[in-house]
């Protein structure tokens, strides 16, 4: 999994939201707000491939969280980064 070029994370009046670039403007008309865990996992999709698993492990490790929380988390933020079409 990785996040598509055309979306990028930015800092704005102290939020981080992802905006769309270049086309992705014309199909993406929303605004995405992250809190720090969102922002996290969001600049690990933008910087390489990753699986569920590697985000988990990057998560347990980043933040003082039990597994089983963290892989319902990551599950979530996937599912809907992905229905938002970030995802390629």
């Amino acid at each position: 999994m990785k996040i598509k070029d055309s979306f990028l994370m930015k800092s704005v009046a102290g939020k981080i939201i992802v905006v769309p670039v270049g086309s992705a403007t014309l199909d993406f008309n929303a605004v995405v707000t992250l809190n720090d865990t969102g922002s996290f996992l969001f600049s690990l999709l933008q910087s390489k491939d990753c699986t569920e698993g590697d985000l988990v492990d990057a998560l347990t490790a980043e933040y003082e969280v039990d597994r089983e929380t963290a892989e319902r988390d990551v599950a979530r933020f996937v599912e809907k980064i992905s229905e938002a079409g970030m995802m390629e």
